[in-house]
């Protein structure tokens, strides 16, 4: 390893031949400097591993030649040196910027401890640059992932959208009814997953969805499939601002699709109705969807078509840790899921 560079910034020529002595001896590359503007040159023009600055001198004294040094690009760490022990001056020089703080003697003992001084900031301050380079790294790695994630995001949204488009483009070129809805059902699911991946590449978070952003754009959605001027469906959204994960945000996602087009289809079966969605906290780390309707309600809740959608609910709820509750004294039809949010 390289000599450590030392610069030693004091006014008193005699203190400055005995540091350059004793520390040369100790293996150092002494630069001295007669005062703060020299010093100041001195660091401006060469790399230091440490800088020492003595209190008294004319011209700037060591605060300010301390404060001028700590401005400078890639500023060394200080130690500063004083023979006066007024603990006031310790203290400026310490809130100051100062590494260390030591009282100026000409004794051996002086030197002994402006060396292990030295070596110790050297240390901490070798430490601290490291611990820099590991930040700055583990910032880039994740500014890498991040950036990854999102086109992973990107692109299985643009492959579900695709996937999604064959979906519907089979469906209108069915004459089977039940095999055409069943499709188009298919295709609303395909849908509401895709959504969480576009919010997830398009937002500022790939990790985790904006349940608010994203339960609208899907209410919008399924307004369009299942609201028509013969038979209108007023879909209404509740929701609070709330965070959830990726893989909690695709099972809500399917949860309410299913419910939605289940109270779509079944709940109103004479004309118009409402459909309500809300999403809201239930405690501090857990939250509540219900999806409710004033129909017909479930009667023995026996599944109607195929039962696909009822074996999803469940699966997507299971996901959760939770169930499907139903809510029998309401009229018509009342189902809420409550999970933790993470």
């Amino acid at each position: 390893m390289d000599a450590p560079r030392v610069l030693y910034i004091d006014d008193d020529a005699g203190i400055r031949r005995l540091v350059t002595r004793a520390l040369e001896r100790r293996g150092y590359r002494v630069t001295v400097a007669d005062g703060g503007e020299a010093g100041i040159a001195a660091a401006r023009a060469e790399h230091f591993h440490v800088v020492a600055v003595d209190h008294y001198m004319p011209g700037i004294d060591g605060l300010e030649t301390m404060a001028r040094l700590a401005a400078l690009p890639d500023a060394p760490p200080m130690v500063y040196v004083s023979g006066s022990e007024e603990t006031q001056i310790a203290l400026a020089a310490l809130r100051g910027g100062a590494a260390d703080y030591i009282v100026k003697t000409a004794s051996d003992d002086f030197f002994d401890l402006l060396d292990a001084t030295f070596r110790q900031v050297m240390e901490r301050s070798e430490l601290a640059r490291q611990k820099a380079c590991a930040e700055a790294g583990l910032r880039a790695s994740n500014a890498r992932l991040e950036a990854l994630l999102a086109e992973v995001n990107h692109r299985v949204a643009n492959s579900l959208q695709l996937v999604s488009a064959m979906v519907r483009m089979q469906a209108s070129a069915l004459t089977d009814e039940a095999a055409r809805a069943a499709l188009e059902d298919t295709q609303a699911r395909i849908s509401a997953i895709a959504q969480v991946h576009r919010r997830l590449y398009t937002g500022d978070d790939v990790e985790s969805v904006d349940m608010l952003d994203y339960l609208t754009q899907l209410i919008d959605e399924l307004t369009q499939t299942w609201s028509t001027t013969e038979c209108p469906r007023a879909l209404v959204l509740d929701a609070e601002p709330l965070r959830l994960p990726t893989d909690r945000a695709v099972s809500l996602g399917v949860i309410v699709t299913e419910l939605v087009s289940n109270a779509c289809k079944y709940a109103y079966p004479g004309g118009s109705g409402e459909v309500r969605v809300r999403l809201s906290r239930d405690g501090d780390a857990r939250f509540r969807l219900t999806v409710e309707d004033d129909g017909i309600g479930i009667g023995d809740a026996t599944p109607k078509g195929t039962g696909v959608g009822t074996r999803l609910i469940k699966a997507m709820a299971q996901s959760l840790d939770s169930i499907v509750e139903y809510d029998r004294t309401h009229i018509g039809t009342r189902a809420s899921v409550a999970a933790a949010v993470d």
